[in-house]
């Protein structure tokens, strides 16, 4: 039989069995602790503020602007009835589950089990299932709507490569309003291409008092000169140079030309907010425009940026690898509690480092990244300095725990030498730390490249900095393709570091 074993069977009751099972009625846990069980019975307690905490919370926000308990209550069960039903009951379960579990373990018959600890799991379960929104039937019934950008992000390369272009247009002046002469059609130019409206002057569309529009002038386009069988863009330019495309029937406009290469269409004269200082005659432009390709596939520019980025975000995984290691190093020894046990100076060193180091860690490379945009600018270098000072905390744990760790024999041998301090720690300590050094080194150089792509997110360089603007603007191949670019290069760098790790490992 185990000492921890034999520990827990000498444990007797302060109490008699009703008395802690009153006692548990009055505070859940109460019991358990009279009973000699003070872990299970701090866990309760714990566990049921936690719960009431949680509830009371999420109860007040499900019935805003209500007071009072029972308002509140019943508030509450009317939104969500069955998560306040499922609540109750498990808290019902586990208040009475509770103070028989004190009976049992005042009584030492039966040592308690952990049935009465899954309760309290589904009761956090419920909770957390409220407080995170979950909803799985908005995630099924949406999941449609999400196929889109989802295949665009799974297979972006078609926004990969792209093409010179030779654009045809011809345009036709369209007046709006009634100040001014209607302006004559375009002159036919032979072998190029040629749009006429009519007519050549209309009113734009506008809105109503109740936001609906009221369709301006039908204009009848007709186009000729353009390549055959090919799709024609319609676009409009405002008298500010402004230039957009039309939309019909939800649709951006466009047309196919015929065979000969000529097309008509029907254009309703668009909606266009002119600002208060635009008097007089206001002559738009109607455009038809066509795309020709012109020369072989080229590299579009989301792959090119997400390169250079990609570089980008390598190098500053490496730098801050490079120089975590170096400034980790003489932290490590400091952090050390085998090397720095000598005399109270060293170890209250020992303590200050280690304490400086929990707290270095503890903030992530996000927050790093932050400070450091602020400290040095928008770029790289801030992400090089947020993930080096992350790394000499990391390391310097980890390398302080490997040399924790060694073999004393060496050390005793060197020191029954004469040696220093200094000869101890060259000859003794470092022939035992290049193996584990290595390996802690290449896994943060792993890290540091796979975070170099989030502290990006809040301008920190590399290749999240152009990831996070291509998802706001919905480019999603483009978002793509830095996923893909990303994913790839880690892969990468795994292979490599373990073929490292195994050269020096």
């Amino acid at each position: 039989m185990s000492p921890k074993t034999e520990q827990r069977k000498e444990r007797r009751s302060l109490v008699p069995p009703p008395v802690a099972l009153g006692m548990s009625v009055i505070v859940p846990g109460m019991g358990q602790i009279l009973a000699g069980e003070i872990q299970r019975g701090l866990l309760l307690i714990g566990s049921f503020a936690s719960i009431i905490g949680l509830s009371v919370w999420r109860f007040v926000l499900l019935a805003n602007g209500v007071t009072g308990a029972l308002p509140i209550y019943l508030k509450s069960f009317s939104r969500r009835p069955e998560l306040v039903i499922i609540l109750t009951l498990l808290m019902v379960a586990l208040y009475v589950w509770n103070f028989l579990d004190a009976w049992k373990q005042a009584k030492k018959k039966k040592r308690g089990g952990a049935g009465i600890f899954v309760v309290i799991i589904a009761l956090f379960f419920a909770l957390g299932w409220q407080i995170s929104q979950i909803d799985v039937y908005k995630a099924v019934t949406k999941f449609p709507e999400a196929l889109q950008p989802l295949s665009r992000v799974l297979w972006p390369w078609k926004a990969a490569i792209t093409y010179r272009t030779k654009e045809l247009t011809a345009t036709a002046p369209i007046l709006v309003g009634d100040v001014g002469t209607a302006p004559p059609a375009p002159v036919k130019q032979e072998g190029k291409p040629y749009l006429i409206s009519e007519p050549t002057r209309g009113h734009l569309s506008t809105l109503d008092s109740q936001n609906e529009v009221v369709p301006g002038t039908l204009l009848h386009l007709r186009g000729s000169g353009f390549r055959p069988d090919t799709e024609t863009q319609i676009w409009w330019i405002d008298p500010l140079g402004n230039r957009f495309r039309p939309r019909q029937g939800g649709k951006y406009t466009s047309v196919m030309t015929d065979a000969n290469g000529e097309f008509t269409f029907d254009l309703t004269m668009p909606y266009r907010l002119m600002p208060p200082s635009a008097v007089g005659p206001q002559l738009h432009k109607v455009e038809a425009e066509q795309s020709q390709r012109v020369g072989g596939p080229i590299a579009s520019e989301p792959l090119r940026v997400t390169i250079e980025r990609m570089i980008e975000t390598i190098i500053m995984g490496m730098m801050a690898t490079l120089f975590g290691i170096i400034l980790s190093i003489p932290v490590s020894f400091l952090a050390a509690r085998n090397l720095m046990s000598g005399s109270w100076i060293t170890m209250a060193i020992y303590f200050i480092t280690r304490t400086i180091m929990n707290i270095v860690r503890s903030i992530e490379p996000l927050i790093w990244a932050l400070i450091a945009v602020v400290w040095v600018g928008l770029g790289p270098f801030a992400g090089i300095v947020a993930l080096t000072l992350h790394s000499v905390a990391a390391l310097g744990k980890l390398y302080s725990e490997a040399i924790e760790g060694i073999d004393p024999g060496p050390i005793e041998a060197i020191q029954a030498t004469g040696a220093t301090k200094l000869q101890t720690i060259v000859h003794a300590v470092v022939p035992q730390m290049i193996p584990p050094f290595v390996s802690f080194s290449i896994y943060r150089w792993d890290i540091n490249v796979r975070m170099s792509t989030v502290i990006g997110l809040v301008g920190g360089g590399g290749v999240g900095f152009i990831l996070v603007q291509y998802i706001r603007l919905l480019d999603y191949r483009a978002a793509g393709i830095a996923v893909w670019f990303i994913a790839l290069t880690v892969s990468i760098l795994d292979y490599v570091s373990a073929q490292i790790r195994a050269r020096f490992v």
